[in-house]
């Protein structure tokens, strides 16, 4: 299991957080395994699905999406054994993973998205990195551990840019706009060189009270307790932002392959969600437009 999960993150370049992952999955089927004085290698097609059934009894019902990826992981994990002769035969392969239904991701709209961005006040250090960061999860699209992996020197305050690494270590430079900027600016000048002391020594971007680098834990509490003190009823979470900053994208005519690349997908078909949630936009706009899609007036007649 051990040369598998340095295969993946060394040969494959696959995130830490996906990394980290995997081995949860395959540590949760290696006990299962043991409590039946068995080991991997004595897997069997049978042992797999039984296994998966026996998920219900311990997560209650999982989502066909955790079951769908434990069955991925299982099918790389035994490919792998197969391909260095460990294993002689893959017992996954005959495991069909359940149909997913497209469920929408929540997004605010441009109003929620203004009052929240409102929410950290005053000119203490830790408003103006909340502040900051806000400014950054929504203008940039970033994912909330390519935020906390920032470095000082990955934003470029006078090209307008920031540079981060997304998924499987893929770079990539993304426009920032000017309020992002301007609160980076202020965070840089009037935050940061107050957290954590004159001992603080982090190259991180963000960092804590204590001159640390936050943590994605730390980010998503602060964007919740920001979120309630702003009334808004949505579940909000460092992701929303994301898909708050693709939706407004498309809404406002960027393409498709522009936000692909802003957002770091591999794959458009990832993408193309966001595509949905902006027909709505389009719905509004026609019938706020057309003369025959709405209700007649007196000036109409």
């Amino acid at each position: 299991m051990e040369e598998f999960l340095a295969y993946l993150q060394f040969e494959r370049g696959l995130a830490d957080n996906t990394v980290s992952s995997y081995r949860q999955d395959l540590s949760q089927f290696r006990i299962f395994m043991e409590g039946r004085g068995l080991g991997p290698l004595d897997a069997t097609t049978p042992l797999i699905r039984d296994f998966l059934g026996a998920l219900q009894g311990t997560e209650g019902i999982p989502a066909s999406a955790t079951i769908a990826r434990k069955i991925s992981v299982l099918k790389s994990f035994y490919k792998y054994l197969c391909r260095e002769n460990i294993a002689g035969t893959n017992p996954v392969v005959g495991i069909k993973s359940p149909k997913q239904g497209h469920k929408l991701p929540t997004v605010l709209n441009l109003a929620e998205v203004q009052i929240l961005l409102r929410q950290p006040a005053g000119g203490a250090p830790a408003p103006l990195r909340d502040a900051a960061m806000l400014e950054l999860l929504y203008g940039a699209g970033l994912r909330v551990s390519e935020l906390t992996g920032l470095s000082i020197g990955d934003v470029d305050l006078e090209g307008g840019f920031v540079r981060c690494l997304g998924k499987g270590s893929r770079e990539r430079m993304i426009p920032v706009g000017e309020p992002a900027l301007m609160a980076i600016r202020r965070y840089l000048q009037q935050g940061r060189p107050f957290l954590g002391g004159k001992g603080a020594k982090s190259g991180h971007l963000f960092i804590n009270r204590f001159g640390r680098g936050l943590t994605r834990q730390s980010v998503h509490r602060m964007l919740v307790a920001y979120a309630r003190q702003a009334e808004i009823q949505k579940t909000v979470t460092p992701h929303t932002l994301r898909h708050s900053f693709a939706t407004h994208l498309l809404a406002g005519g960027a393409d498709l392959r522009s936000v692909q690349e802003m957002l770091g997908h591999a794959d458009v078909s990832t993408t193309q969600i966001y595509t949905h949630l902006s027909r709505q936009k389009l719905r509004d706009i026609y019938f706020d437009s057309h003369p025959r899609a709405r209700k007649s007036t007196a000036k109409d007649r």
